[in-house]
């Protein structure tokens, strides 16, 4: 019996859910369309190209779109529900409330992971290319090679120059620098070469040139001269990767949590502002896609309120919730930038708010 409802409750959300993704993200694909309409016409891209740059474009936005989706889905079905009075026929063939609910708090659920897969595993690079394509009016995107990049090892007192890095090739790097500092900051070694390689873990330095200096910063004579005889040297000691090299290049805004984690862990000097600020990119990002499920669980209560008492003061009610959520998150967001709020609790506070809201609300409906 629960098995061929819960077939049902999941068939009767799926449909109207599904309009609601597909008119949001056709909604996006317009407004897209209307500004790059006729470059498209003048490039003729691969239809593949065109498919791939609107995904890309629309992957960031997905965590907002679909807890809309997810809203709206949830107050028609449960208002479908009510006004047939198919809700009090189950309760009064003793399935409780929260029996009759589950097949939708379980797709809320998935789609949540859905959600927050896709911003760690696609949308970074998926964006970054829509936005590169983009800017190339539509024209196949050239590999990146990057000038003149800069990165400093606190922990080992390493600083790098690198003169380019090719993304295609991001494991081999030209024109290299090396700086070396004593504790005391004073400059113990500068190496030099045309060439460098990352091969299994080691970065090995073809015909590395060496400058010593003292104390006083003062060059003196190599006290190794046994090493500038090798045309080819390894260094397993560096704890540097490429990706360290491409990170410096890529906007903050399309890092992955996995890039955002390395990216705080290499830079442990930063001020205290601006560490406040990525910590709380790092635990937004977390705590986004779980948006799906909280705003789930206000929004299946307010649709039992449709039939009680009217259709727009439920619905109404649902969609201030959800502006609430959301000018909550933002609000957030603001002080967590500002260094005013710690930026964890920032990042979940609208979660953990409207969460007890919704369960609270539901709980009355049991």
């Amino acid at each position: 019996m629960q098995h061929i409802l819960s077939k049902y409750v999941l068939r009767e959300f799926l449909i109207p859910l599904t309009y609601c993704i597909i008119g949001f993200l056709g909604i996006y694909v317009i407004f897209e369309l209307f500004d790059s309409f006729n470059r498209i016409m003048e490039s003729k891209p691969p239809l593949s190209d065109v498919l791939n740059f609107f995904a890309g474009y629309i992957s960031p936005y997905l965590e907002w779109l679909i807890p809309a989706a997810l809203l709206l889905g949830t107050l028609y079905t449960m208002w479908t529900f009510c006004r047939h009075s198919e809700i009090t026929a189950m309760r009064a063939s003793g399935i409780g409330f929260s029996v009759i609910v589950r097949p939708i708090l379980m797709v809320s659920a998935v789609l949540a992971i859905a959600v927050a897969i896709i911003n760690e595993f696609y949308a970074p690079a998926a964006s970054e290319w829509a936005r590169a394509y983009r800017e190339a009016r539509f024209k196949p995107v050239s590999r990146k090679v990057y000038d003149y990049i800069a990165f400093y090892n606190l922990e080992a007192q390493r600083i790098w120059r690198v003169d380019r890095i090719d993304t295609a090739q991001p494991n081999v790097l030209k024109g290299v620098h090396l700086s070396f500092d004593r504790p005391d900051g004073s400059r113990e070694l500068d190496i030099s070469c045309d060439r460098a390689e990352y091969l299994d873990g080691v970065w090995w330095l073809d015909h590395p040139v060496y400058h010593y200096f003292d104390t006083l910063n003062n060059p003196i004579k190599n006290p190794k001269p046994q090493l500038a005889t090798l045309t080819l040297r390894s260094f397993p000691d560096f704890d540097e990767t490429p990706r360290d090299f491409l990170l410096m290049n890529k906007s903050w805004e399309f890092y992955s949590i996995r890039d955002m984690i390395h990216y705080m862990r290499r830079h442990p000097n930063l001020k205290k502002e601006e560490r406040n600020s990525r910590m709380y990119d790092i635990h937004s990002r977390f705590a986004k896609p779980f948006a799906c499920l909280v705003i789930t669980l206000f929004a299946i209560p307010a649709g039992v309120a449709t039939s009680r008492q009217s259709v727009f003061k439920g619905v109404m009610g649902a969609v201030g919730m959800f502006f609430g959520f959301y000018a909550l998150s933002i609000g957030c967001m603001v002080l967590a930038k500002s260094g005013i709020m710690t930026a964890w609790v920032a990042a979940w506070l609208a979660n953990a708010v409207f969460f007890a809201i919704g369960l609270y609300l539901f709980q009355r409906q049991r």
